[in-house]
């Protein structure tokens, strides 16, 4: 086993939802031993009913640290925050409580990260709600990391079968997210994703800007935010050095990339960039923050409390997230020593 693997904290979401089960079933898998020493947060009773529930044999060894992980196939190493009441818990159902549970992982694998205890961290998928009814201030889990990390705006990238997808907003009503296309921000997001994707080790990426309106625009004829801001925005980038291109019709921006013309697209609202990578690939795709003083990935999935509980989850989203955690780790690794 190779020794310098990165240790990987994998929290396991709201315990009401799949995070549990596809946390375990990710760790079923021996390639992700081969790749880094992963290490649940979250409730070591809830782990092993899942288990048992799921009828997988596996050892589960609790740890005081993520820093005496050992990594060993078949032995589920679990930070255990105690903090689920199983006899209460209603799988499949919103509450306060497992809202809760799901901050308490969050919140400990940030500070574990933060010491240098953990390389990198992995999330399973919360509930907006209940972390609302918890007292979560924050809206979902990006927000909450970067806030407790010290982030103002984390940069969230979508990684899809090599086509790494960014993101000019994200959780707007879509009215707002069209006012919000303005070249400023263009500037400012496409600066920061160049200065991330040479992090990534790609010494210049060629970056796509996607069009907002059909056609990307057609010349004026539908729409004018391609002349007035994405077009500018584009040509002072350039200016700068940068390997920028667009507006181009988001009807087949995704496609090039995916043929390699591009390292990265710009999608300007959330569902630009969602319907693309999903249809592409749903239970492959890894959402990744960028910005963050550590490695986060993250399943692009919610937490399916229709099927909560039935043993019938995918677990390849998190299986992804696990390995492109570990590998990301390595390559901040190799760049900062």
């Amino acid at each position: 086993m190779v020794e310098d693997r990165p240790t990987v904290g994998v929290t396991i979401g709201d315990p009401a939802g799949i995070g549990p089960e596809v946390s375990v079933k990710s760790l079923m898998r021996n390639e992700i031993y081969t790749l880094c020493k992963p290490v649940l947060i979250g409730d070591l009773n809830l782990l092993e009913k899942t288990a048992d529930r799921l009828g997988l044999k596996v050892e589960f060894k609790a740890l005081s640290s993520p820093r005496s992980a050992q990594g060993r196939f078949r032995v589920i190493e679990v930070i255990d925050l105690k903090n689920v009441d199983l006899d209460n818990l209603r799988i499949g159902e919103v509450s306060a409580e497992a809202g809760r549970a799901s901050l308490d992982y969050i919140e400990q694998a940030v500070k574990y990260a933060l010491r240098g205890e953990l390389d990198a961290i992995v999330t399973a998928p919360i509930s907006k709600r209940a972390i609302r009814l918890a007292g979560c201030k924050y809206i979902g889990h990006t927000e909450l990391i970067g806030a407790l990390a010290g982030v103002e705006e984390p940069l969230t990238m979508f990684w899809v079968q090599g086509v790494r997808i960014f993101f000019l907003t994200r959780h707007l009503p879509l009215i707002e997210a069209i006012r919000a296309v303005k070249k400023g921000r263009i500037v400012n997001i496409v600066l920061r994703i160049n200065r991330e994707m040479r992090r990534m080790g790609i010494e210049r990426p060629r970056i796509a800007v996607a069009a907002l309106n059909p056609h990307a625009s057609d010349g004026g004829l539908i729409g004018d935010e391609e002349e007035k801001e994405i077009k500018p925005a584009v040509s002072e980038l350039r200016g700068m050095g940068i390997d920028v291109y667009g507006p181009i019709p988001a009807d087949s921006v995704f496609h090039q990339a995916l043929e390699g013309r591009y390292d990265a697209v710009l999608s300007l609202y959330h569902d630009q960039g969602h319907i693309a990578a999903k249809t592409r690939d749903f239970y492959g795709t890894v959402s990744v923050t960028l910005g963050l003083p550590f490695v986060r990935t993250s399943v692009d999935h919610g937490t399916a409390f229709d099927i909560a509980g039935r043993g019938i989850a995918n677990p390849r989203s998190m299986e992804e997230a696990i390995k492109l955690a570990a590998e990301l780790a390595l390559k901040v690794r190799s760049t900062t020593s």
